[in-house]
């Protein structure tokens, strides 16, 4: 759909055929836009054009803002129209695109973000670059039509050096995928980089880094097994504390449930609103497994309100989680979040002044005269907290009748692989099949409508219709929440298709000098193919694919799955070490590598009393370094880890392997406890 403020009379430009939300919202913009192909890129070829490539997103507060002050603009459109080839692109839908030339601004400017403003050759080499350009000069910036005008300049009069400087970036991003020789992965290292999380962490307001501030997920999900490995205290007093901090603040959405995707002050009050699907599906499990680990209530409640959430607001009537929910609503950054003393008094009544003690409500308001709701009253009783329960409920039930911040819908392959983790880890530990049950529903959606006869996954879906290619992180990120999701209900089904996913991953995005491309060998050509290391917002696609290969080679027995991680751990580990938040997924699959993997068989009747307590001693705690496979019929399975084993007495019997041994098969749960414990 348009966006509010776009003026639907005008005429559609070339984005309306497309199913993006974000490339909708531009269609009614002068700007002559294209969308990425090889339309685009022939005409800027055969007219010798510079290419301006603008990449954003549905929920970017600020790719709004720059197109109602230039995209919208007559004067500024002409402008792109008569000397440019102007192309918008969707980051979500193509992160290869968005990669390589994130890569390029950050080396021109020191900085990246969205909206992204690229100028690229017509062979699509970039040379000039940016963030957000205001339509005046202000904050030491210059105008959009100013670049525009200086770009076109400097095509015109110093055309050689633009395009030697183009020709050189290329080199320098092709330059930097290179890590190195790599070293072989040690226990050492968990321990040096337990020491560098340490020293940057922000102990006062919880997380890493000052303002702006982004949730860690994956480093929060690394403390908690590193507590596990170590029993040292260190490590999960600071995954606690940023927990603790996050569920506190105003980033985390105290009536509805959910995370917006960063705070912009140091102290998680102050959220940037949008809400992504990504952050909310690993924030969510991260707090599961903080539950498993420390049966803290209060860890189980946001992950079950932030599922909710997911569940009302992101889940489409197939079955699939939509991408977001925008920062803006009508134009206005989280109007639909925030209040004021007088609404809190008039719906709330006499049990106003409690709840605005609790959640920091006051007169002046603590963001621009409003309030943004945040925990800050002490604990209390059982009765009150009741009381705030319900005064939640009121609120959340008006805020509904407010305008609605607008909505990504198209469904993406990666990210609903997340989706698929945590419902699915949620319902193991929580012993809610339920949530199993939407996690399988996302998975046939997934692998149903994005999947293609030849078992390649497309990237995006909308409008019962597949887009883009699939890149490595929504090969790995399927595969991860799959195996999460037979370990859930042990439908063998999900094991089959994550290892085909595993397989593909295998045969056509692997490096020979060890680690895996983001893109297909068989993608389309780019002036690099790029190769991520890093984890963002969420966990790099090479991460991921180590992590799972590490899972099926435990899973199956298989060396081909260990050995391709094991190149990829030996390439990115000392980069790991050095930059532990960069590179927390990574930390996780050296875990895996290094540690005891314990290997978990579970045969026999698994609806019995024997079968669910079985099970029970492996779901109540979080076992990072464990896998499990279970079957009533270990002769009809398909898991390699449960063939040759038998029920012993007509008994549920679990086996136990780790180190490449096994110990008896066990039929009692207290013996299995005592297993496992002896494991690590």
């Amino acid at each position: 759909m348009p966006h509010a403020s776009t003026p639907i009379q005008r005429p559609a430009n070339r984005l309306a055929t497309e199913t993006s939300p974000y490339l909708l919202q531009h269609a009614h913009n002068p700007v002559d836009w294209y969308p990425w192909g090889e339309e685009a890129l022939t005409r800027a070829r055969d007219e010798d054009k510079p290419i301006f490539l603008s990449i954003g997103y549905a929920a970017c507060h600020w790719c709004h803002v720059m197109e109602r002050e230039s995209f919208e603009d007559e004067a500024t459109a002409q402008l792109l129209n008569d000397g440019f080839v102007a192309i918008k692109v969707d980051r979500e839908e193509r992160p290869d695109l968005d990669a390589i030339y994130m890569d390029a601004v950050q080396q021109m400017t020191g900085h990246g973000g969205w909206p992204m403003s690229v100028f690229l050759t017509p062979e699509g080499k970039p040379f000039y670059g940016g963030t957000y350009f205001p339509d005046q000069p202000r904050h030491g910036m210059p105008s959009f039509r100013q670049v525009l005008e200086g770009v076109l300049a400097a095509w015109r009069e110093r055309r050689s050096e633009i395009e030697q400087a183009g020709a050189g970036l290329v080199d320098a991003l092709n330059r930097q995928q290179a890590l190195g020789d790599g070293q072989q992965p040690a226990p050492w290292m968990l321990d040096s980089a337990m020491v560098g999380l340490e020293r940057d962490f922000d102990a006062h307001n919880g997380g890493w880094g000052g303002a702006p501030k982004f949730p860690q997920p994956m480093a929060i999900e690394w403390l908690l097994s590193e507590h596990l490995r170590t029993a040292d205290a260190r490590p999960l007093a600071m995954a606690r504390r940023s927990l603790d901090a996050m569920a506190a603040g105003g980033i985390y959405d105290h009536l509805g449930g959910g995370f917006a995707r960063y705070a912009t002050d140091a102290a998680w009050l102050v959220p940037h609103f949008e809400k992504m699907l990504y952050d909310n599906a690993l924030l969510a499990r991260a707090y599961v497994h903080a539950w498993q680990l420390t049966n803290e209530p209060r860890y189980r409640e946001v992950a079950e309100q932030t599922l909710g959430f997911m569940e009302r607001e992101m889940l489409t009537d197939e079955g699939g989680f939509i991408s977001s929910l925008d920062a803006d609503t009508e134009g206005e950054e989280g109007a639909t979040y925030v209040w004021t003393k007088p609404e809190i008094d008039a719906l709330l009544g006499d049990e106003a002044d409690l709840f605005s003690a609790a959640y920091g409500v006051t007169a002046e308001g603590n963001w621009e005269g409003r309030t943004i709701l945040s925990r800050v009253g002490p604990g209390l009783d059982a009765a009150e907290e009741a009381r705030l329960r319900a005064a939640r409920e009121t609120l959340l039930e008006a805020r509904s009748e407010r305008p609605q911040p607008g909505r990504d819908t198209k469904v993406l392959a990666a990210w609903n692989g997340l989706a698929i983790a945590a419902f699915a880890d949620a319902a193991a530990a929580f012993g809610e099949p339920r949530l199993a049950a939407l996690a399988g529903r996302a998975a046939d959606l997934v692998l149903g409508r994005l999947r293609d006869a030849d078992g390649r996954l497309r990237r995006s879906w909308k409008d019962g219709q597949a887009r883009s290619a699939g890149v490595l992180e929504d090969y790995a990120h399927m595969a991860d929440g799959l195996l999460a999701l037979y370990q859930a209900s042990f439908d063998e089904r999900w094991f089959v298709a994550a290892r085909e996913l595993a397989d593909q991953m295998l045969a056509r995005f692997s490096d020979p000098t060890g680690g895996f491309f983001d893109t297909a060998e068989d993608h389309e050509a780019l002036v690099s193919r790029p190769k991520g290391m890093q984890d963002n917002a969420m966990p790099s696609g090479g991460a991921m694919a180590t992590n799972v290969l590490l899972r099926l080679a435990a899973l199956t027995g298989e060396g081909r799955y260990r050995d391709a991680a094991e190149r990829a751990l030996t390439r990115v580990a000392p980069a790991a070490v050095r930059y532990p938040t960069a590179f927390a997924h990574w930390l996780n699959a050296l875990q895996l590598a290094l540690g005891r993997l314990d290997e978990v068989a579970i045969v026999g009747d698994l609806e019995s009393a024997g079968g669910r307590a079985l099970l029970e001693v492996l779901r109540r705690e979080h076992r990072p370094l464990a896998v499990v496979a279970a079957a009533a019929d270990p002769t009809a399975t398909v898991v390699p880890l449960l063939r040759e084993r038998e029920p012993r007495n007509g008994r549920p019997t679990a086996y136990v392997c780790h180190g490449f041994s096994c110990r008896q098969p066990v039929t009692e749960p207290a013996a299995l406890a005592a297993q496992l414990a002896a494991a690590n």
